[in-house]
């Protein structure tokens, strides 16, 4: 043998081995064909036609394309379902009215499909050139039912005490395979916690014991790989309460657990707690060291002119007859002569002295900045406001403050007080 053959037998064989790590490493990028599906899983409804999508290119020059149809399941040998050269299909008998192509499209279609087609299906193309070039894809197909509307069932139906009874809420699927449970509450997933566990298959929730926070609205979501459905939404009842007792007024100063009331004003009072079922609720009144129930209901009445004494003490009592729990808020009414309406003018009063007071003290420090507005005052720096020599003057200042404020009957009015107090009409 030659150097010039020896080199082309040596270069044959090189090239043969780097073809070879190419087609490891490019997946047939040296044969020139390419065999692509979308997705290496698909899952697909019983009853309903399943289509596998394929595709595959080359580049080269064909003179025939065979493309062959394998299916098996695991632990057996891949059988053959269909075969095609050019555009002649060749089924194989037994499934020729199961499995469909059209050559040159690789592509297959299953019709109906059934639980029995679930496997691997292998597609193989073949290309006749000037040598034969091969490449394959291996697909996946599950098959299940499409998942049913679920119901929720509630235990016990009638509802149950919080930290007392438990509850358990049971997702009941007439059809579907492959079932998963998720339960919400609010539309949010529910985790489990110190009173919340699961079933192995996460189609129950148990809840031990109940609580306030566990009021919301449940919903069980069932999911498959081909559908899901959630349930109607249920509020299971709990019993609670009561919480937050509390006593307002639709009149009266209120200070803390104190009402006070003018003589002759009728004051309603309203008796309110957060309790599942709602509360029973009782006023009772305190006289003379002695309690007794003086009216039943969420409203109590006083009329302040048939009150004996001007202190009464007054309690209300909410209970509720589910839970057997009870609470009790003690008040107070005050029947006063000056009530709340003097109460809160005097303290208007004492506002607006207070606000004419500030202002004229500030007003005494710039009083030596008006002589050129009033000419006619002799006032110092240091001179006091309301001197009696000097009220004139000061009188006829504060009128003129008093324009800046034209829509202030508190300083209008405290305004005629002053003239009053220094003698100026």
């Amino acid at each position: 043998m030659g150097q010039d053959a020896f080199m082309e037998s040596f270069s044959s064989t090189v090239g043969g081995f780097q073809c070879k790590i190419y087609l490891l490493l490019l997946a047939g990028a040296c044969s020139g064909l390419k065999v692509t599906v979308p997705s290496h899983t698909v899952h697909g409804i019983r009853g309903q036609a399943l289509y596998l999508p394929v595709h595959y290119g080359f580049h080269t020059v064909a003179s025939d394309i065979q493309i062959i149809w394998l299916f098996e399941r695991p632990h057996t040998m891949p059988k053959y379902l269909l075969g095609s050269v050019n555009k002649s299909v060749v089924p194989d008998l037994e499934y020729q009215h199961k499995f469909t192509m059209m050559p040159p499209n690789a592509s297959l279609l299953i019709n109906p499909l059934q639980f029995t087609d679930e496997g691997n299906y292998i597609v193989k193309v073949n290309i006749q050139g000037n040598g034969t070039l091969s490449a394959s894809q291996k697909i996946q197909v599950t098959v299940d039912d499409p998942v049913t509307k679920p119901v929720v069932q509630t235990q016990p139906s009638s509802g149950a005490v919080e930290y007392v009874g438990n509850m358990t809420l049971t997702c009941l699927v007439e059809g579907g395979t492959r079932l998963v449970y998720q339960w919400l509450k609010n539309e949010r997933p529910v985790h489990t916690s110190s009173t919340t566990s699961f079933s192995l298959q996460n189609n129950t929730l148990h809840i031990a014991p109940v609580t306030k926070e566990d009021i919301g609205n449940y919903s069980c979501l069932v999911k498959n790989p081909v559908s899901e459905m959630e349930s109607d939404i249920i509020m299971p009842t709990i019993y609670y309460g009561p919480y937050g007792l509390r006593v307002n007024s639709d009149k009266g100063l209120k200070v803390g657990e104190v009402f006070t009331v003018d003589i002759g004003e009728a004051i309603l009072f309203y008796c309110s707690a957060d309790s599942y079922p709602p509360n029973t609720y009782s006023w009772i009144q305190r006289t003379d060291n002695t309690t007794y129930v003086i009216k039943h209901g969420p409203r109590l009445e006083v009329a302040s002119e048939k009150v004996g004494q001007k202190t009464t003490d007054y309690m209300c009592c909410a209970y509720n007859n589910v839970t057997g729990r009870r609470d009790e808020a003690h008040f107070t009414v005050i029947i006063t002569s000056v009530g709340q309406k003097q109460n809160t003018g005097k303290l208007k009063h004492f506002q607006a002295m207070k606000m004419l007071w500030m202002t004229l003290e500030y007003m005494n420090l710039l009083l030596f900045q008006m002589l050129l507005v009033f000419p006619g005052c002799q006032v110092g720096l240091l001179q006091p406001l309301m001197a009696y020599q000097d009220k004139i003057c000061t009188v006829q200042f504060t009128k003129s403050f008093s324009t800046y404020l034209p829509n202030s009957k508190t300083v209008q009015s405290e305004h005629s007080w002053v003239k009053q107090c220094i003698g100026v009409k």
